[in-house]
């Protein structure tokens, strides 16, 4: 346990914000897999920017690395192109 109320201060801001990124993460996945999951590419270009903004913001705040966000990004922008 800690001992300091500096440690115990940061042990709660800690926790609160790794419950903060696991929800933005998690959404964020859900909406990737949601697009990947669409067959109709007048769908999928329709949901495409609203991801791609998402992706966009994890990256800046770091709750997604930057390099990952771009090669998701890319991934979906292929996948809606071969979409007939």
């Amino acid at each position: 346990m800690a001992n300091h109320k500096s440690s115990l201060k940061r042990i709660r801001q800690e926790e609160k914000r790794r419950l903060h990124n696991r929800y933005y993460a998690k959404t964020m996945r859900n909406a990737v897999r949601k697009l990947r999951a669409t067959t109709d590419k007048a769908q999928a270009l329709e949901m495409y920017p609203s991801v791609q903004k998402a992706l966009d913001k994890l990256a800046k705040i770091n709750v997604i690395h930057a390099n990952k966000a771009a090669n998701l990004k890319s991934k979906l922008a292929k996948y809606i192109q071969k979409l007939g």
